[in-house]
């Protein structure tokens, strides 16, 4: 499990958070969300991509294949990051 949009990986061991009993879950730091809030909540979706045919060296795209799951969205973070660092 990732959080969406993000360039870095989460130290979160997800395994061992999902096996876990809600109750042994600790969420004093949390507070309870009542109506009021939900009255208040605006619902914001992330911006859609957009599905290109992109042409990549074999071998760049089999070590990204081989990261993972979600080796698309790294390729995305990489050119993000590009893309970041050019604009300085």
């Amino acid at each position: 499990m990732r959080q969406a949009n993000t360039t870095k990986d989460s130290r979160t061991d997800w395994r061992k958070l999902a096996t876990l009993p809600d109750d042994s879950i600790d969420t004093s730091d949390v507070p309870e969300l009542d109506e009021a809030f939900f009255r208040e909540a605006h619902l914001r979706l992330p911006k859609g991509k957009q599905l290109v045919s992109l042409r990549i060296d074999r071998d760049v795209l089999d070590w990204f294949k081989r990261q993972g799951k979600g080796y698309q969205s790294k390729i995305n973070a990489v050119l993000r990051a590009y893309v970041r660092a050019q604009k300085r």
